[in-house]
């Protein structure tokens, strides 16, 4: 269970990285058609009129998912930021006790959140609500991504939840195999 769990917060970082890449691609691409339309301006006198359609959109909606696909990946690497000023004052026992209340807290939101994400994207299903830009995208596309990254950051949560009610180090503490005492 543990290699399935740990593979699918990868895959969400992999996937994560992937967009962020089609990212970078997508804005490459138009900043190429704005140079060569400059160019053909410049010798012409007039433009061609290159454009990728709807390339702000497709770029938000990747971002989208990268952002969300990437959340349990990043939670379980140490990535997020948390002010330890407080927890690094408490013993070790009280510690505990304070993440794992943070940690069932932080579940049970995403967890709603990810409810109502799922909500929104059958919604969008039912009513086939498409994006306004120059590309009609089924809105749910872009959706399922935000459920999905929601869901896995919720396992995620769980996964810290059960690790840290057994005694065990939090994954973004470190070491998760040590116990708080060693």
């Amino acid at each position: 269970m543990r290699r399935a769990v740990d593979l699918l917060y990868r895959l969400g970082g992999w996937l994560a990285a992937f967009f962020i890449l089609a990212i970078a691609v997508i804005v490459l691409l138009q900043v190429g058609a704005n140079l060569v339309d400059a160019i053909a301006a410049a010798v012409t006198g007039e433009a061609i009129g290159l454009v990728i359609p709807s390339y702000a959109d497709f770029a938000g909606f990747f971002l989208a998912a990268s952002s969300f696909l990437a959340l349990a990946y990043t939670l379980r690497s140490g990535g997020h930021i948390r002010v330890n000023l407080f927890l690094r004052r408490l013993s070790e026992p009280r510690r505990r006790w304070v993440e794992l209340w943070c940690a069932g807290v932080s579940a049970g939101v995403s967890a709603y959140f990810c409810w109502y994400a799922l909500l929104l994207t059958l919604e969008s299903v039912e009513f086939g609500d498409v994006s306004p830009g120059m590309v009609p995208v089924p809105l749910w596309i872009p959706q399922a991504a935000i459920s999905v990254g929601l869901f896995v950051l919720a396992v995620a949560l769980i996964d810290e939840c059960v690790a840290i009610a057994r005694g065990k180090r939090p994954s973004y503490r470190g070491d998760s195999r040590r116990t708080p005492s060693g």
